[in-house]
């Protein structure tokens, strides 16, 4: 078992339990000496920027969130989700578990913080992000005023994108099997992409995307999911509004990162 304090979008539950993470238990804690930033740039520009954390020279200064006992399989996702080596580094703190004065203590656990090329001190986070962490601070009971800092949060305004046409042309179709033989191609709903030429910042999603459909990975991160989302709903077009909209926005994304290269094929007998 290792202890891990997530003071980001790993406050929420159900946004853990997306990247395959779940806790043992889970209880307030509070890191002193420490600022909550949104200075780690996202992946995909229109995201903004993403949680991390500083030290600060003034002790006053801490960072809520929640410590998170979790088994030791739980590592290797989490490293994964949090691109751990490339966009953070793990490193470890102490924080205090939140209780009465006669029941705190102190305990050692892991932490992601931004990596110097992906600090981006201009950045802001998305109104999705923000929902995210406003959602789980409030279901673990954080701070009221630590909650309404988090929602009243200068936020990121993405372009207003438009509905996204892959190119006209014969290009190849692809279904899960098929897709898994390319390492270097990626799917987003019915969409494959190269990322072969891609930016020097997207080169940790060439292992973490490739030869997969992301689709679903997408879906389980957008601020309304509460994590039922399946593949049986993609491939019968069961998305609502707001899921569509997000998905037009990273396909638009996509398109601008990586090279269209054909369809992608949602097959009744690979759902799982």
């Amino acid at each position: 078992m290792f202890r891990y304090f997530g003071f980001g979008s790993n406050m929420n539950i159900t946004s853990l339990r997306a990247k395959g993470v779940e806790p043992l238990a889970s209880r307030r804690a509070v890191l002193h000496g420490w600022r909550l930033r949104f200075n780690v740039q996202h992946f995909f520009r229109h995201e903004g920027g993403v949680g991390n954390i500083e030290p600060s020279d003034n002790p006053d200064d801490c960072v809520w969130g929640v410590l998170h006992d979790c088994p030791d399989e739980a590592l290797a996702p989490l490293d994964a989700t949090e691109a751990y080596g490339h966009g953070y580094d793990r490193v470890e703190v102490e924080v205090e578990v939140d209780g009465d004065d006669e029941q705190r203590e102190t305990v050692k656990a892991i932490v992601y913080v931004g990596l110097p090329d992906f600090i981006n001190d201009e950045c802001r986070p998305s109104q999705r992000y923000l929902n995210i962490l406003a959602r789980g601070a409030e279901d673990e009971g954080l701070a009221s005023e630590y909650v309404r800092y988090i929602q009243e949060h200068p936020v990121h305004e993405p372009e207003d994108y438009p509905l996204y046409q892959p190119p006209v042309g014969d290009y190849p179709e692809f279904d899960a099997r098929s897709l898994a033989a390319h390492p270097l191609y990626t799917a987003l709903y019915g969409a494959v992409f190269d990322m072969s030429g891609a930016r020097a910042q997207h080169e940790y999603l060439k292992g973490f995307f490739g030869g997969r459909d992301m689709t679903l990975f997408h879906l389980k991160r957008l601020d309304c999911s509460d994590g039922s989302e399946t593949l049986e709903d993609i491939r019968l077009g069961q998305l609502n509004a707001s899921q569509m909209h997000y998905l037009n926005a990273y396909l638009n994304e996509y398109d601008r990162e990586y090279r269209y290269v054909g369809r992608f094929i949602y097959r009744q007998e690979e759902q799982v």
